[in-house]
Parts: C-alpha cells; structure tokens; sequence
C-alpha cells in the first residue's frame, strides 16, 4: 500500500465508522416515515432523515473552513491527513449531534421542535458535504470560496432563516431576537 493512501483509507474507516456509530446509538439508516427522497422537507420530522435537507449547505461550509483553518496551522502537512483531521472533526459532530442531549438542544433553544436527529443516510450525506466543501476549498481561488460561503449563507437564510451561523449562534447562546424572526417567517 502507498503511504499515500494511507489518509484516504483512514478516511473511508472514520466515516465508515461513524455509521455503525450511529447505528449502535439507535439512529435510523433512513427515514422511519418509509420513504426515501433526495430533498427533507424543512421544519418537519422527516426534514433530517432524508438524504439531504436545508441543513447540508452548512456541512459543505464544514469543508471550505476545516480546509482553511487546517491550511493555516498544518498548511506542511499532506492533503490526505488534513482530510482525515476534516473528516474526524465532522464525523464527532455528526455523533454528538445525533445524542439525546444535543437533540433536546436544537429543540428547546431554536426553532427546531421537529428534529429528531439525522438519519445515518443523512449524516452519511453531510459527511460527504464536507468533503465537496474541502475539496473545493482546495481546487478554488481564495475569493471563490469566500463567495460561496457568504452565498450559501444568504441563500439558507433567505429561505429558510437559519443557516451554519445561526445555527451555531442558536445552540451556544440562543437570542430571542433571532428566533423570533426565524418563527415569524
């Protein structure tokens, strides 16, 4: 085996792992109302369990930042590791975020009351947003990724009025003023 491989291999063995994760947590493969679509509808209990939802621009978004943090403290070390680093990250959060704890979270300070946690098909999918995400930090000019995080930004918000930093602001410090715009939409 090339030590080339080596990250990418640890890379499918980290996502591969996190699905069996998932599976021993009590997560679903798909979604339990027995259907499988391409697109979850917002605000609704099946939102999460489909292969994508509103929620997996902000995973591509995982990508362009993991790239760029990685890039600024590891820029020496291989693409292939800082891939692996990128996809640990995002596969803890996948986990943590499908717990009891971070699910009555969502649900108790945002406007998330039908989340149930995600699907392992749609943590599936997340994960592989990150990786789009990343491997388009790496292939664009700066300015391009830069674009695409505040487009997707305005495009989730405008749509949806939530968004990778609403998301995060919601779940660390949940301000009244957000989720009163968010529910009055």
């Amino acid at each position: 085996m090339q030590a080339t491989r080596l990250p990418y291999i640890l890379t499918a063995l980290i996502t591969l792992a996190t699905v069996f994760i998932l599976l021993f947590m009590g997560r679903n493969f798909t979604c339990p109302c027995g259907w499988v679509d391409l697109w979850g509808t917002v605000n609704t209990s099946e939102g999460s369990q489909q292969v994508f939802d509103w929620y997996t621009p902000s995973h591509l978004l995982h990508g362009f930042i993991f790239y760029a943090v990685l890039w600024l403290v590891a820029r020496k070390v291989d693409i292939g590791w800082r891939l692996a680093i990128a996809t640990l990250i995002e596969a803890a959060w996948e986990i943590l975020e499908n717990t009891n704890t971070v699910i009555e979270r969502y649900r108790e300070a945002t406007i998330s009351l039908d989340y149930f946690g995600d699907s392992v098909l749609n943590s599936v999918s997340d994960i592989v947003a990150m990786f789009a995400g990343f491997w388009l930090s790496h292939v664009l000019p700066v300015w391009a990724s830069f674009a695409i995080v505040i487009g997707f930004e305005i495009l989730t918000m405008s749509i949806i009025r939530d968004g990778l930093a609403l998301n995060v602001i919601m779940l660390l410090y949940p301000l009244d003023i957000i989720r009163d715009w968010q529910s009055s939409g």
